[in-house]
């Protein structure tokens, strides 16, 4: 049986990095949700829960699914320019260009704005992409090497595959980008040292994908119709029993996105002071 790499002692650590900047300050996050879609509420329940466990400021926008374009990007320049705001998540983006573009790097918690993408491609200062991030401080937590290693990601999202893959590059890892095109996915896995899986396809990569002493990391979040609950993209019951490390779904890589989302907001805070 592998060793299980858990999210939780890694979020901890994150979260007491945050509370050591934001103990006894005023701190606001807003959020911006279009619509009553059920998997936004129940992101935004998450969030609300998590910024009270901080103290934090919970301004919470709501927005008819009908809004104008520019009657959304004026709510989004409002807290721009809001002083006491400081730190902005899009719970979704009807207007994704525009948006991206407008939100205010300095406060752009989520990586959304294309100078916060780029942080990850030049390695300069910014808020890098929260779900790759948190993959590469579970790697460091767990102490598994990542320079002049073989990592294999499989998944290209410019949220999560291919900021990761510079994140790994950054630290000298030797990457191969893959995705559900790529010819002989099974054989590239199989020779490579670290495996991340951020398809976004339900327990799509089986033991057939798996060689002894690899470290997989898993960013699936799907649910799974057949099993009724939440799944990764890995198979986790075949392929624990192969590997040596690897993440489980869920108690992973997701708990440790929502830990960096508030450090975000805690360091943009802290950046708003001087």
């Amino acid at each position: 049986m592998a060793n299980i790499l858990k999210g939780k002692p890694v979020s901890l650590l994150i979260d007491q990095k945050t509370k050591e900047i934001i103990s006894g300050k005023q701190v606001t996050l807003a959020t911006i949700r279009v619509s009553d879609n059920k998997d936004d509420i129940a992101y935004e329940n998450n969030i609300a829960k998590k910024a009270a466990s901080f103290n934090i400021n919970h301004k919470k926008i709501v927005l008819e699914s009908n809004i104008t374009k520019q009657s959304y990007l004026d709510v989004l320049d409002e807290c721009n320019n809001d002083d006491s705001i400081h730190g902005i998540l899009l719970l979704n983006q009807p207007f994704e260009k525009e948006s991206s573009t407008l939100i205010n790097p300095n406060k752009d918690i989520d990586s959304c704005n294309p100078i916060n993408l780029s942080s990850s491609f030049l390695n300069t200062p910014g808020f890098g992409a929260c779900t790759a991030r948190a993959v590469m401080e579970m790697l460091h937590y767990y102490n598994i090497q990542i320079s002049s290693q073989n990592v294999c990601v499989v998944g290209r999202s410019k949220t999560v595959g291919k900021p990761l893959s510079m994140m790994l590059l950054n630290e000298n890892a030797t990457v191969t980008i893959c995705h559900s095109h790529t010819k002989n996915l099974e054989e590239i896995c199989k020779n490579n040292d670290i495996i991340i899986a951020c398809l976004g396809k339900a327990e799509y990569l089986t033991a057939d994908f798996f060689s002894k002493g690899q470290t997989v990391i898993d960013v699936g979040i799907n649910y799974s119709q057949e099993k009724q609950k939440i799944v990764g993209d890995v198979l986790f019951d075949e392929v624990s029993n192969i590997v040596e490390n690897i993440s489980p779904v869920p108690f992973g890589v997701g708990s440790i996105t929502t830990s960096i989302l508030f450090n975000h907001l805690a360091i943009a805070y802290q950046r708003s002071k001087k």
